[in-house]
């Protein structure tokens, strides 16, 4: 018995080193070191450390600067390229982290208020409407299986672009009497099948018993315009068509410029919204290639200036990326770009993209009064801190206009196809 205790008292005893060991505070900045640290040409990085630790790099014909102080390390990056830093304690080697330069990169920032027209994949499905028959009130479409948010992208073996293109169809089948082959693309997959048109006895017409659209349109706001290749990103969160709430299979769309009218204050429970129209000229700026999660993106085809920050500035990755103070470029009257003061609340250092990587507030008093926080139409403002690039604002909280989320830069830069991570290929010896 006497053993058994004494073994529970040790066992103890070294329960409770190991948390306080945790809890140390060199420990703590030990473990909070990253095994990977990457930054751009030009930038710093600073992290703290337990004073006996002592740092170092391996090659010394270096792209990294360090400046070792007695309780931080800061590293200064010159050139782009791979290097490894050694943690030491008392002369021996305790930890290793790999340090990654990347090139020197620089976007520039919107901010300006984007009039967005979507050119849809075939014609889209929004709803099902029932005919007056002879015989009865049908939905042709609905019999033939097809559901609200698919999209009709063949009849009889004839491409599908327009909802003007549907019409003859549906008239010389109802006439003779036939049905008509329909090609549906869907979530899950393409499909075919059978549509035989219907008379409405009150029109005299056939139909097919569905209410289809073939574009969408709407506002947002550009993020960022990426000068070498003239690519750019905008809203930061997909365009969903309003009835079926699904995401809109983009063939194609443009970018016109818009001027906001007026403003929808945002209360609790209730968004805000931008109310704003397409330029006059319509004069198309940039066209649409993808509508994806993380917002729509193309090329610029025309020149568009926010006159508040027209020349690039660099990014921040997610892991630099910190809580405090930011700014946001957007537009709340007519086509000026403004800055207005926002903090982060919250940050998540992302390995993979993912939509919701910042938590942030409204808190420029100016913007408050104007809009109540975030509304519909914001989405896709940069968000700047010290500087640099680091996000978009993408969606509101419904009990709270004042906050929303915001993307992190670097997966908006992704969708749009600029790698921002390439590396300089060695040279043969």
């Amino acid at each position: 018995m006497k053993l058994e205790l004494i073994r529970k008292i040790i066992g103890g005893i070294l329960l409770v080193s190991l948390i306080s060991l945790i809890f140390f505070q060199p420990i703590q900045q030990y473990l909070a070191i990253p095994k990977t640290i990457t930054v751009f040409e030009g930038q710093d990085y600073t992290f703290q450390k337990a004073v006996p630790v002592s740092a170092s790099l391996v090659s010394q014909n270096s792209n990294i600067t360090l400046d070792e102080g007695k309780n931080s390390v800061s590293m200064t990056a010159s050139k782009n390229g791979k290097n490894e830093m050694l943690l030491e304690y008392a002369g021996i080697p305790i930890k290793k982290v790999d340090v990654r330069v990347l090139k020197d990169f620089r976007v520039i920032p919107g901010g300006q208020s984007i009039g967005v027209k979507l050119n849809t994949v075939g014609v889209l499905v929004v709803g099902h409407h029932l005919i007056n028959t002879i015989s009865g009130k049908k939905s042709p479409g609905e019999i033939a299986g097809i559901k609200i948010g698919d999209i009709i992208t063949e009849i009889n073996g004839n491409k599908i672009e327009k909802m003007t293109d549907v019409a003859p169809f549906v008239q010389t089948a109802g006439q003779e009497g036939k049905a008509l082959d329909m090609v549906i693309s869907r979530e899950s997959g393409k499909f075919t099948t059978k549509l035989t048109p219907l008379k409405d006895k009150g029109e005299n017409i056939y139909k097919l018993g569905l209410y289809i659209r073939d574009s969408a349109a709407g506002i947002g706001t550009m993020t960022f315009i990426h000068p070498q290749s003239k690519k750019y990103g905008a809203l930061g969160h997909v365009i969903s068509d309003m009835d079926t709430k699904q995401p809109i299979v983009v063939e194609d769309g443009q970018i016109v410029r818009s001027t906001v009218t007026s403003i929808e204050k945002g209360s609790n429970g209730d968004p805000g919204e931008k109310l704003a129209r397409f330029s006059s000229d319509r004069e198309i700026v940039g066209n649409i290639q993808k509508n994806s999660p993380f917002g729509i993106f193309g090329e610029m085809v025309k020149e568009l200036k926010n006159g508040v920050m027209d020349k690039p500035l660099p990014i921040a990755l997610s892991h630099q990326v910190k809580e405090g103070p930011a700014k946001i470029l957007t537009v709340v009257n007519n086509d000026r770009v403004e800055e207005f003061d926002i903090e982060i609340v919250s940050t998540i250092p992302q390995k993979f993209p993912a939509t919701k990587g910042m938590v942030i507030k409204v808190t420029d008093p100016k913007l408050l009064k104007k809009t109540g926080g975030i509304v519909q139409g914001m989405s896709g403002s940069p968000i700047i801190q010290d500087g640099k690039l680091i996000g978009a604002v993408t969606h509101v909280f419904v009990n709270d206009p004042t906050s929303g989320y915001g993307v992190h830069i670097e997966w908006m830069l992704d969708e749009a196809g600029i790698n921002i991570y390439e590396m300089p290929k060695n040279k043969a010896s």
